[in-house]
């Protein structure tokens, strides 16, 4: 079988999917990535096939910015740099399914991929990384500014998804769909959920299935996969790391160039504890210019193999970081600015694993208050601790991979038309 694997977004979306593909890949079946062209090492690194959508350029273009950081604003640009690459999805799916049986399996922007399943029957599995994207009435998400009962936030989502998400999709989508004789959309979040079946990559402690989710629906574990996991520490790394007291991570996310206030805040918040830190981006120009020795600025360290060994974790609240937050056993503060963010910071903040401290909020003063508060308490430590203990590394890729690998072989997938 020949897995089509496409994805759009930073490190925390593709991350999974070259995680899944090499699952696959190890399984006996052929698979190919296709996403920004900003990935294309990461994928060359690890044998895997590669097609690109969008290029490197496009994808540094889309991260300078800030609107990708704004709550009312960041669907409309991310949609403006994914729109073009639609079109090239679908050739490439439909291409791929008429040379052999192909399956593709999408996130939910991989509207192209929708679209070849409805013009030429291409089976499509969508993969939800994360809750925030499946709405329902009976447990909604948490979105900033809704509030009161169920059925007043639904009336709120419904009438942001009519603004913020329909609106930019809708016109180019319908168009495309004429071309094909195909019946307009209407709801954009419930049409992108294949009904081939719908992959939720996070366990049910996380985010319990609700009744108004897609169907059919198969729900697994967190996915984990990182880079580089499998090699020694860098030196420097390890050396930092045994000299003293367990450090406290911090990171806006890896596409975040916009993050200097959030380090200025961390900085500040790791003398007023006196306790050391790791910073870690792959823009250095975010980074306070002098750092004290206690204080070390990353590029990029596998955080497996770091957070285990750290004493906190403050993030962005990205999906990826979260769960890697909980597979480390320790507290984390979570600094929301858009997307699935908001919702991933509140789950945390229920479980008693951590805080989500607004960046309205993000002060010395509130994060150092937080952290002391989460260090100190002994109940967060056990809770993590457990959450920890229920973290297998590698459960979320390998049970999908076998789920995906059993529900189709080469007789059962035919060729697209």
């Amino acid at each position: 079988m020949h897995y089509f694997l496409t994805t759009v977004g930073s490190a925390g979306d593709v991350f999974p999917m070259m995680g899944l593909a090499l699952a696959l890949q190890k399984r006996g079946h052929d698979v190919t990535l296709v996403t920004s062209g900003y990935f294309r090492p990461l994928a060359e690194k690890h044998g895997i096939p590669f097609e690109q959508l969008g290029t490197p350029e496009d994808y540094q273009n889309c991260i300078q910015n800030p609107d990708l950081w704004n709550p009312q604003k960041a669907f409309q640009h991310i949609f403006r740099f994914l729109q073009p690459t639609l079109r090239r999805q679908h050739e490439l799916l439909v291409t791929a399914a008429q040379a052999r049986p192909t399956v593709a399996i999408s996130s939910c922007l991989g509207l192209g991929a929708r679209m070849a399943q409805e013009t030429h029957q291409v089976p499509v599995l969508t993969v939800h990384l994360q809750p925030a994207v499946i709405w329902s009435r009976f447990n909604p998400p948490h979105f900033p500014g809704m509030f009161g009962p169920n059925w007043f936030k639904d009336f709120g989502y419904r009438l942001a998804e009519k603004w913020l998400i329909n609106r930019p999709v809708l016109p180019f989508l319908n168009s495309w769909r004429q071309e094909f004789q195909l019946p307009p959309v209407k709801r954009v979040t419930d049409w992108w959920n294949s009904p081939t079946g719908v992959f939720c990559l996070f366990p049910d402690w996380f985010a319990a299935p609700q009744p108004d989710w897609p169907a059919p629906l198969f729900q697994t574990d967190f996915p984990l996969w990182n880079d580089d996991s499998q090699s020694p520490l860098d030196t420097e790394v390890e050396r930092f790391l045994s000299a003293g007291d367990p450090p406290i991570v911090f990171t806006p996310g890896t596409a975040n160039i916009h993050g200097r206030k959030f380090f200025e805040v961390a900085l500040q918040a790791c003398r007023q504890l006196q306790r050391r830190g790791i910073f870690l981006t792959k823009y250095p120009e975010q980074i306070p210019v002098s750092l004290p020795e206690t204080v070390r600025h990353l590029s990029y360290v596998p955080l497996d193999r770091l957070l285990y060994r750290s004493a906190a974790f403050v993030h962005h609240g990205g999906v990826g970081s979260t769960s890697q937050g909980f597979l480390g056993g320790i507290p984390q503060v979570v600094m929301p600015l858009a997307h699935d963010q908001f919702d991933n910071g509140d789950r945390v903040r229920r479980l008693n694993a951590g805080r989500s401290v607004p960046e309205s909020r993000f002060t010395p003063g509130n994060l150092t208050k937080a952290l002391r508060e989460l260090l100190g308490s002994s109940d967060v430590t056990a809770i993590c601790q457990d959450i920890r203990k229920r973290l297998q590394r590698g459960t979320g890729i390998e049970s999908t991979a076998d789920l995906i690998s059993r529900q189709f072989s080469g007789d059962s997938v035919p060729h697209a038309r």
